[in-house]
């Protein structure tokens, strides 16, 4: 289990991570609507998460959401290490009754995110939706991945949602999960990643 703790003036994180886990979460952001996005993450990705943040919620959730996408990030870049052996890319469709959402996503060493989200109105009970941007944001820029997320269809945000973070979980399940035939060694032509 990999941990990883960032404070700042803005939040107080921990972060532990099991790439290789059964889906148990024990998360507390201090932001609920991301708590239940997050554990989807887990469940879906067979990974094991515990997050605990002591974030400034009273002025509102933006240093938090960023702050944990930075941390989980920093999380999977130590756990992934070289990345050899792994199966590099990963991709998942998931529905949620009329909402559908693509996620794809490669283990590349660079940072790289494309979100294409038009979600059906702006809050999710009071969770503001422009934070995904800054979450995702923070995720690529430290774990060093590219990340493309397109919800294809979806009338409901909470399902938009939820489609979306079913999928990113399922991607890094699939991206993380080892290759037999390149048992030890880097899925690139580069020799690094």
């Amino acid at each position: 289990m990999i941990k990883v703790s960032r404070k700042t003036n803005e939040t107080d994180i921990t972060v532990k991570l099991n790439l290789y886990g059964t889906g148990k979460a024990n998360i507390d952001t201090g932001v609920p609507f991301l708590d239940h996005m997050l554990d989807q993450v887990a469940r879906h990705g067979l990974m094991d998460i515990n997050i605990k943040c002591d974030g400034d919620t009273q002025i509102d959730d933006h240093h938090s959401v960023e702050d944990i996408g930075i941390t989980l990030g920093q999380a999977f870049a130590q756990a992934t290490g070289d990345k050899k052996g792994f199966t590099r890319y990963g991709h998942s469709y998931v529905p949620l009754d009329e909402a559908l959402s693509r996620v794809v996503l490669d283990l590349s060493g660079r940072p790289g995110l494309d979100l294409n989200v038009s979600f059906t109105r702006a809050l999710i009970g009071t969770f503001d939706v422009d934070l995904f941007s800054e979450f995702f944001t923070g995720f690529v820029n430290h774990a060093l991945v590219t990340l493309h997320i397109d919800n294809l269809k979806g009338v409901n945000s909470h399902h938009q949602a939820e489609t979306i973070f079913k999928a990113f979980g399922r991607a890094l399940r699939m991206a993380v999960t080892p290759d037999e035939r390149q048992a030890g060694v880097i899925p690139s032509t580069k020799g690094s990643l």
